[in-house]
């Protein structure tokens, strides 16, 4: 599961240039921040998502699919379940009902 991490690598607005112990100028610092701030325009919430289902050959949507299979062992007849993998297609880019806030938006929701 997982995988909601941003693979974007960039500058938060809040993250100095002298955060690693660099004795830099003030001016300096405050214009850095300043510039970040006017370049980063995105919204920390999320309206769609990768979806997880797939579809079959049928047009059928689902998690998983199976086939049943009859396995003659021994003059006995048993029924197995088979997994498919092949000839799947994924459903795609899923709009959300409710906007979520990204994993990697760096702010306090809730203070206790």
């Amino acid at each position: 599961m997982g995988g909601s991490g941003s693979k974007v690598k960039g500058a938060w607005p809040f993250v100095g240039s002298g955060a690693g112990g660099d004795s830099g100028s003030e001016g300096q610092e405050d214009q850095s921040l300043t510039r970040l701030k006017g370049t980063r325009k995105a919204t920390p919430f999320i309206f769609t998502r990768r979806s997880s289902l797939y579809y079959d050959e049928d047009g059928d949507l689902a998690h998983e699919f199976y086939e049943e299979t009859v396995v003659t062992k021994n003059g006995r007849k048993r029924s197995k379940l088979k997994r498919i993998q092949k000839n799947l297609i994924p459903q795609g880019i899923v709009k959300l009902n409710h906007p979520r806030i990204h994993v990697d938006f760096p702010v306090i929701l809730c203070e206790v």
